[in-house]
């Protein structure tokens, strides 16, 4: 998927870190100057979440996975702005902020396009989903820890892969393979490409390896012993699973646009975070 042309925007949202000071007084700031550009400035979420045709995040990429959560598939563009080191999504340093404010404004920007997932848990004793959502970066299953190891029946679109004897499995997104799944020695992927990672946690068997599958393919994974074993979206919300219940992982119709940090490439973040070329 190619970058294509940021649309200049005429309200923009902000979103903010909300455990951060130094986020927290930036915001001011920054409606100032997009004030200044004769733009209407949103902050209240329900509205950011209906109206901002762009949204400036103040934060790190956690905080951007809650602003795209705000627009409910609603496809404005998100610039993210990091305020402490280089994001593998808000790549532009808070040092640059303002310089490529004006590059959008100017209508200089590109964006690119991310996929999403969409994850429903069903459990045999209800008559329907008991948990419907969607994840930017991944869907995890995971052991307490102290609980043993977790049996996971793996399917792809009713074909049967494996059976997983680990601490759990990561389904991440191109744009997730460089959080938990990286972790778990999983591929890294372009994070504008079509596909998805299956990567277990620490399996029993050593040959069990991550997986690249289709994005267009239903995954489906059965808890089949007794643990206690949680479900978690994109890091911020889970809860706990139970013996028989099934988690569904599909390509979702809703997608992320980001707008490209027009002085850094993906490789370029590669390099810096995981200081690629160092000693």
């Amino acid at each position: 998927m190619a970058s294509q042309p940021c649309p200049v925007p005429k309200r923009v949202g902000i979103v903010h870190k909300k455990m951060s000071a130094e986020a927290a007084e930036t915001v001011p700031y920054v409606e100032q100057f997009l004030k200044q550009k004769g733009l209407e400035v949103l902050t209240d979420e329900a509205r950011i979440g209906a109206d901002a045709d762009l949204v400036v995040v103040l934060g790190g990429d956690g905080t951007l996975i809650h602003a795209a959560s705000l627009l409910h598939g609603r496809e404005a563009p998100i610039l993210g702005i990091n305020m402490g080191s280089l994001g593998f999504m808000t790549e532009v340093p808070q040092s640059e902020m303002y310089p490529v404010l004006e590059h959008v404004l100017a209508g200089k920007a590109t964006m690119s396009r991310r996929i999403k997932l969409r994850v429903h848990l069903h459990r045999p004793s209800a008559n329907a989903p008991v948990l419907d959502g969607e994840v930017l970066n991944d869907v995890v299953i995971h052991k307490d820890a102290l609980a043993p190891m977790c049996e996971l029946d793996t399917r792809m679109s009713g074909s049967f892969v494996t059976t997983y004897k680990a601490d759990g499995i990561i389904i991440a997104t191109p744009t997730g393979s460089t959080a938990y799944s990286l972790a778990a020695n999983g591929p890294i992927l372009l994070p504008t490409m079509r596909g998805l990672i299956v990567a277990p946690i620490c399996p029993h068997t050593l040959t069990q390896r991550p997986l690249v599958l289709p994005d267009d393919e239903d995954v489906e994974i059965f808890l089949i012993n007794s643990s206690q074993v949680f479900l978690s979206l994109d890091g911020q919300k889970g809860l706990p699973l139970e013996r028989g219940d099934r988690v569904q992982v599909k390509q979702s119709k809703n997608q992320v646009l980001l707008v490209n940090n027009p002085n850094i490439d993906f490789f370029g973040i590669l390099r810096k975070k995981l200081r690629w070329g160092e000693r």
